[in-house]
């Protein structure tokens, strides 16, 4: 999840983790565009389409599971940098949530489907990841 940018070629761990990433990340994409592309049109509106919505979740189950084998197989330093970046970004990502939720209950804010959290949560851990290295 913290990835350094360095001249030293990636730890087995860290490897094993960006396989594991692009493969389920890959998935998750292929059942999206196969969404855009229509093939899953027959069950759309039918309760059959809970099962796509599962389908759709378990990368993302799986690329936490990555996450934290990562997490678990890295040095205390990195162990520790990696956890407050994903407790910083959990924690800012429930006050923009709650934010914009109570924006939309009292400022008749536009509703934002709740599936956004997922790549919001990579973009907040991204910017936070960014300034913890920054900051050293």
């Amino acid at each position: 999840m913290h990835l350094a940018l360095s001249s030293h070629p990636p730890s087995a761990s860290l490897r094993r983790y960006l396989i594991r990433t692009a493969v389920w990340m890959g998935i998750y994409c292929a059942l999206h565009l196969g969404v855009i592309l229509g093939w899953f049109d027959a069950i759309l509106g039918t309760p059959s389409a809970w099962l796509l919505a599962l389908a759709v979740a378990v990368p993302i189950a799986a690329q936490l599971r990555a996450s934290l084998l990562w997490i678990q197989a890295a040095d205390e330093y990195q162990r520790a940098q990696a956890i407050r970046s994903v407790v910083m970004a959990c924690g800012l990502l429930l006050m923009l949530c709650t934010v914009w939720g109570f924006g939309e209950s009292y400022a008749a804010a536009p509703h934002l489907p709740v599936w956004l959290v997922v790549p919001l949560f990579w973009l907040v851990w991204a910017l936070v990841s960014a300034v913890m290295r920054v900051r050293g």
